[in-house]
């Protein structure tokens, strides 16, 4: 995938950025992600080295080709709903999602230097997805069943 500056792309296409996104729940954001990297589940994933360790605005900016941000980036229907790149700091914006809570998707030292599609849908989809919300619905999904 090659990368442009706005500036550049002007020169190559009219971009409208008035143009409204479709508005998408983040549930069904992440549902829509995680269901990206299942189609390919051997698909290997290169990971981000370091977030942790970078300034804010340098982790923010972060990316990698082949990463799990980047299938999330090639769709159409998340690029329609408002991801504008496959940046580590875009993905945290669309997403809804913590640094911590990132950090634990995308990063090397939680699974190396490449991952497999499907292990990073399974922990997106344990951890925010197929989870309830909040304490209270946790708590009676425990109890309940």
């Amino acid at each position: 995938m090659k990368h442009h500056d706005l500036d550049q792309l002007q020169n190559l296409a009219r971009i409208d950025q008035d143009f409204p996104h479709q508005v998408i729940p983040r549930d069904q954001r992440l549902r829509r992600w995680t269901e990206l990297l299942e189609a390919d589940p051997q698909r290997v994933l290169s990971t981000l080295r370091e977030t942790e360790f970078q300034p804010r605005a340098v982790r923010a900016a972060l990316r990698c080709d082949n990463s799990a941000i980047s299938v999330a980036f090639n769709d159409p229907v998340l690029r329609a709903a408002g991801l504008e790149n496959d940046t580590y700091g875009e993905a945290k914006r669309f997403f809804e999602l913590s640094h911590g809570q990132l950090h634990k998707i995308v990063c090397y030292c939680h699974f190396g230097t490449t991952v497999s599609a499907e292990r990073t849908a399974r922990y997106i989809r344990a951890r925010h997805v197929d989870r309830p919300d909040g304490l209270w619905a946790r708590l009676r999904a425990m109890i309940v069943g």
